[in-house]
């Protein structure tokens, strides 16, 4: 009887390395990782300025006190101002994506697809064609054979 032996545990880790997706995440982290410098350079740079023209350029400094008295770091505060700073940077990250990236990664997907269906559209129309070239070969030797035996 032969027994059949599972793959060791640096097989299996090579296999998983090896994989397709397991590169693409790679990949987008590091992407990601220096993506996130570009949107806070522009959180910092422009919105925080822009911001500033009307208050704080520093968007932590906005906060609101829920208890009698908030002094020396006392007292119960709501620090809306980073949940603002990070709600921008967010919409920032997620506009800058979907416009740069998959806005048109979608059109170039579309376009690919629509050329592919063209393809096949013409090579069907192609093979229509071929067919109908051989049925009317078809019949033509059906019609010659016809006629010659009417003949002997």
């Amino acid at each position: 009887m032969s027994e059949k032996k599972e793959p060791g545990v640096l097989q299996g880790f090579k296999t998983f390395l090896m994989r397709g997706n397991v590169v693409d995440l790679a990949v987008a982290v590091v992407i990601g990782a220096a993506f996130t410098n570009i949107v806070n350079a522009v959180v910092k740079g422009i919105i925080n300025p822009v911001v500033g023209t009307i208050g704080t350029q520093n968007l932590d400094n906005y906060s609101s006190c829920l208890s009698s008295s908030c002094k020396n770091g006392e007292g119960i505060q709501l620090m809306w101002g980073s949940v603002l700073g990070a709600t921008l940077s967010f919409v920032i990250t997620a506009a800058v994506v979907y416009f740069l990236m998959v806005l048109p990664m979608s059109k170039y997907l579309a376009r690919q697809a629509a050329r592919k269906k063209a393809q096949e559209d013409t090579q069907e129309a192609m093979e229509m064609t071929e067919l109908e070239v051989l049925k009317e070969i078809r019949d033509a030797l059906v019609a010659q054979r016809g006629s010659g035996h009417d003949e002997r």
